[in-house]
């Protein structure tokens, strides 16, 4: 009859099983009461997306400190500004910082940084840029060419309107000698007629002259103003002709004095 040799190995194995399954059992409950933990500790984080791609812990009030403030060198042709800006900033906040120093819009501005133009969302921190670092400020081509438009314009608006109030003036000196001619006529005063006719002659000129000036925006409104001024003073000269064709002339009525002649003075002695 053979003899059962006790399976020793077995009991081994079943004994580290039990063991391993405390420690299984141990370690899980450590992981539950972990994760359990972090239920119930603080808030969650807040994560944020910084400059260049990184993720980060979100900055609270309570820990967010200053950025550090920036001394940029800034090259615009032979000009050079020092302009301070945090480093937290965009090169959009940074135009608009030198608009006050240059006198460009941002729109009109182009940054180059490190060999290329920088766009406006750009971080500074995110590109690198350091105190004291280098950039050039150029003017945009099309801010250039508008900007050549835009003052060959206004010229041409001051052109127009000082040949306007040029003839403005050569209109008021007309006007005025329309308003006595009509006050001559109107108290019966005949007025030669080339007079009337010269005077409307030389507001045709006037008329001719508006013709010439080319006008836009405002000074078209007063080019119209004053073609209108011509045109209320022919209208009023063609009246006055009719008019002053009724009138009579008087003749002048001439006064004499007829001088009572002695043919000698009585002498002091006869008296």
């Amino acid at each position: 009859m053979m003899k059962r040799t006790p399976n020793h190995n077995h009991n081994h194995n079943h004994h580290r099983n039990v063991v391993n399954g405390k420690a299984a059992e141990s370690s899980s409950t450590t992981s539950f009461s972990s994760s359990s933990s972090a239920a119930a500790g603080d808030e969650p984080l807040d994560w944020e997306m910084r400059p260049g791609g990184m993720l980060v812990q979100k900055r609270t009030d309570k820990s967010e400190s200053p950025a550090p403030i920036l001394r940029l060198r800034v090259a615009f042709g032979a000009v050079r500004f020092e302009i301070p800006i945090s480093s937290q900033a965009t090169f959009g906040e940074l135009k608009r910082a030198l608009t006050a120093e240059t006198g460009l819009e941002a729109a009109e501005q182009k940054v180059i940084y490190r060999g290329r133009e920088r766009e406006n969302g750009e971080y500074l921190e995110g590109c690198g840029v350091k105190n004291r670092s280098k950039m050039v400020l150029v003017e945009d081509p099309a801010s250039i060419e508008r900007r050549y438009t835009e003052t060959k314009r206004n010229a041409k608006i001051q052109t127009a309107h000082r040949a306007i109030s040029a003839v403005s003036m050569e209109l008021d000196k007309l006007a005025d000698q329309v308003s006595v001619m009509e006050e001559s006529i109107s108290n019966g005063i005949k007025v030669p007629e080339i007079q009337i006719t010269t005077l409307i002659e030389m507001l045709m000129m006037q008329a001719i002259k508006l013709d010439t000036i080319a006008a836009e925006g405002d000074a078209s409104t007063q080019k119209i103003l004053q073609g209108k001024r011509v045109q209320k003073c022919v209208e009023m000269l063609d009246v006055l002709k009719v008019r002053n064709a009724g009138v009579e002339v008087v003749k002048p009525v001439i006064v004499t004095t007829k001088w009572e002649t002695f043919d000698h003075w009585p002498s002091l002695i006869d008296l």
